[in-house]
């Protein structure tokens, strides 16, 4: 009998699938670029339209062009009635996530474009789906809680107008600005997990919202979306800086894992962590109480000194590490922070499948079809012979 062959598990990890004109993440020098530019250099700059308009259309706009798109987006972010009525309906348990997945293909039946394949099409739902993302998720959070969703007010930016559909309260510009660089900083990120399951299902010429739900259902778990939830939860549970060290202690010693530090393609700190890491020590200064941005900065320090001691090498902050606090500090719920990041990255997976579908150079020109390296040896080297029921 042949011996089984080698299992292979290489979760795509290292192979290069397709070329992009996006973004581009450079780990070993700590780089995020947005179609050329360095997000360092964006972000607390420009505004999260800005950035979806950069994406969208390869360039940054005008003034002119930046308050069409700006009325645009205001003008596509009421949610049809009817769904909102489903979402109503829905368990007030159920997962955001779950939610803002379910709402996507619910809004495609709505979409005027929906059965046309060309690019304008293509872009004009985008921008529907970047406008109604914070709708939805501000709208679910209300429902759950027993109260009405807000409608969106055409007055404000994208930013500004979901904490207000939260809470029903404008916020000041402070507040308004640290959330506009979150999302900022979140929009895009290459060919991550969510951002490959948008450009698969999009290249079998499956239209936007298909693609998107796939993004949406690939962020909800929890390898890859709910990393700066589960940073919450650790300073929770942690509670007080001088609880620090044994909790550090006891993570290492037992093989686990300290949230928010390591990252799958950066070997340097992750810079949006460095922006963000500012703004979270600004709102605890404003809320009275720096106790979440003091535990987070002392679980960086001393987690990153003892995985050194004990592992022999450095380990990295990344972008959901600071971002925890922060959205805390603004009062958020913390099973929220997932789907604010696709409200960002919404912004993201569009460009992606707008160049998967009509990209030219970049856009490829057939649908993914991987290999795979068929290791099922049950019968030996030769194929199974079929036994019959009754002699089974």
């Amino acid at each position: 009998m042949e011996a089984c062959k080698p299992v292979v598990n290489t979760g795509l990890r290292g192979v290069t699938i397709a070329s992009t004109k996006i973004s581009d993440v450079k780990g070993a020098e700590g780089k995020l670029v947005y179609r050329g530019y360095r997000v360092k250099e964006l972000a607390g700059k420009i505004s999260f339209e800005e950035v979806a308009y950069l994406l969208l259309f390869e360039r940054l706009p005008n003034q002119e062009e930046l308050s069409g798109f700006k009325r645009q987006i205001a003008d596509q972010r009421a949610v049809p009635d009817e769904i909102l009525s489903a979402m109503k309906a829905m368990p007030k348990n159920a997962l955001p996530m779950d939610v803002l997945q379910a709402a996507v293909p619910m809004m495609a039946n709505y979409d005027p474009d929906l059965r046309r394949t060309d690019i304008d099409s293509a872009t004009r739902m985008a921008v529907r789906l970047i406008a109604r993302f914070a709708t939805v998720v501000a709208a679910w959070d209300r429902i759950r809680n027993g109260k009405d969703p807000i409608a969106p007010d055409p007055g404000l930016n994208q930013a500004a107008n979901f904490l207000y559909m939260l809470n029903g309260e404008v916020p000041d510009d402070e507040l308004a600005g640290f959330m506009d660089t979150g999302l900022v900083l979140h929009a895009e990120h290459s060919f991550n997990a969510s951002t490959f399951a948008a450009r698969e299902v999009a290249s079998t010429k499956a239209h936007l919202y298909a693609a998107v739900a796939a993004a949406v259902g690939s962020l909800s778990g929890p390898l890859h979306g709910g990393a700066n939830t589960r940073v919450m939860q650790m300073l929770l549970e942690i509670g007080e800086v001088d609880k620090v060290d044994d909790y550090v202690a006891n993570i290492l010693d037992t093989g686990g894992v300290i949230m928010g530090l390591g990252h799958a393609v950066y070997q340097v700190d992750d810079p949006r962590a460095r922006i963000l890491e500012p703004m979270s020590l600004s709102l605890g200064k404003r809320s009275g109480d720096t106790r979440w941005y003091d535990l987070s900065k002392a679980l960086e320090v001393k987690g990153k000194a003892a995985f050194k001691k004990k592992k022999g090498k450095d380990i990295f902050v990344n972008v959901d590490f600071y971002s925890a606090s922060l959205y805390y500090y603004m009062g958020i719920a913390v099973d929220l922070f997932s789907p604010i990041f696709a409200i960002s990255r919404i912004a993201g997976w569009s460009a992606h499948v707008i160049e998967e579908q009509f990209g030219g150079a970049a856009a490829k020109p057939t649908l993914y079809r991987p290999e795979s390296d068929y290791v099922g040896d049950y019968c030996g080297p030769d194929e199974c012979a079929f036994v019959p029921m009754d002699q089974r």
